[in-house]
């Protein structure tokens, strides 16, 4: 096996036709968070970015994006922000791990959404669980009578909460694929609103971010779809397509509306238009919210883990992140554990909003008291 490596810009016309022909291999190979359009994407933003191409006497057989950064410590490409990582290739490939790390020049590669199923990596998995997929193949109408069987009480729910906004708040309508930027902008804003609010991360406070976002719908390989009433946005979804398999990534919707379970609602009715569009998969990202486990009538296995060379750098690594990794496994695995840290980070979130509101209430005041004295 011949590895090279290059910059994913650097990709010809041959090279990337045979990575979406690899892709057509199946469903979850053909996720678009391992599409070359992905790859080139991030390459754009992001310096450290890379391509290891795999070869033998047959020619070209896989392609592994990833990104370097300092001390050889390998990511997939896009970590962080991807549901989906791992070769692209046929998942019984055998070549040496090791091999590949060294002439990527990587102490650790390490990974936390790796395809299980492929072999080469399946002796560096630390943890293996599930992802869940909307398989909308046999078409929404047999989709929906299957949601209706496993929980009908919830899809009676939903339908009746989207009758009553329609009744309360103005017609209901739908766009599954929304070009305006602004919308897109708006998502954006609904979504770190949410960040903070549930004391996660803002991902769109990182400007880098934002441009691979804005570029992804601009592109068209970002599919930004809206629901409104009586005109206006109640909630938006953005996810990745490529061909007939969509990416779910950032949903959120306007907390005003947050009664009607707007999210819940945008859901069912871009399967709907998903799969009208000729989109059969819709993978949901890992699990540990209770509407994917209602929405999803199928998975595929993904793991977590490293594959590393002998090394000081792979040995500081492991040591600082194999108690967060246990941890942070831990508590998706156990829905009571999940629930207790949700609640502690949007305990959290209100506690820093309050105290930040109260410096701005004391801060102020004594600009007051400052000025009156000026005065005098």
């Amino acid at each position: 096996m011949r590895f090279e490596i290059t910059r994913p810009e650097d990709l010809g016309e041959p090279e990337l036709a045979r990575w979406r022909a690899l892709q057509g291999a199946g469903p979850a190979l053909g996720n678009p968070f391992l599409s070359p359009e992905f790859t080139l994407a991030v390459g754009r933003f992001r310096p450290d970015a890379r391509v290891a191409v795999l070869s033998d006497g047959t020619g070209v057989v896989g392609f592994l994006p990833y990104e370097r950064h300092a001390l050889g410590l390998g990511r997939p490409i896009g970590a962080g922000l991807t549901d989906c990582q791992g070769l692209i290739g046929p998942p019984d490939l055998e070549f040496d791990v090791r091999a590949l790390l060294r002439a990527c020049r990587l102490s650790v590669w390490e990974f936390d959404h790796l395809l299980a199923d492929q072999a080469a990596f399946a002796a560096y998995h630390a943890e293996t669980r599930v992802e869940p997929v909307m398989d909308l193949r046999a078409g929404f109408a047999p989709y929906a009578e299957e949601a209706r069987k496993r929980s009908p009480k919830t899809l009676k729910t939903v339908r009746y909460k989207e009758r009553k906004l329609g009744r309360e708040a103005g017609q209901v309508t739908y766009t599954f694929d929304e070009r305006d930027p602004a919308e897109l902008r708006r998502l954006m804003a609904w979504k770190s609103d949410q960040y903070r609010r549930t004391g996660r991360t803002d991902r769109f406070a990182v400007p880098w971010i934002v441009a691979l976002v804005t570029h992804l719908h601009e592109t068209g390989v970002g599919v930004l779809s809206v629901l409104r009433a009586g005109g206006r946005p109640v909630s938006a979804h953005l996810g990745l397509r490529a061909g007939p398999v969509m990416a779910g990534w950032f949903p959120a919707y306007d907390v005003e509306f947050g009664r009607y379970s707007p999210g819940m609602v945008g859901h069912l009715r871009m399967a709907e238009a998903a799969a009208g569009a000729g989109i059969g998969w819709i993978a949901m990202g890992r699990g540990g919210r209770e509407y994917k486990d209602w929405l999803k009538n199928a998975e595929f296995a993904i793991a977590e883990g490293r594959a590393a060379r002998v090394s000081a750098a792979a040995g500081l690594h492991w040591i600082r992140e194999a108690p967060v990794r246990r941890a942070r496994s831990a508590v998706l695995a156990h829905p009571a554990l999940y629930a207790g840290a949700d609640r502690v980070l949007r305990t959290y979130a209100r506690l820093r909003t309050k105290g930040r509101a109260a410096g701005v209430q004391e801060a102020t005041a004594g600009r007051a008291a400052a000025g009156k004295g000026n005065a005098a």
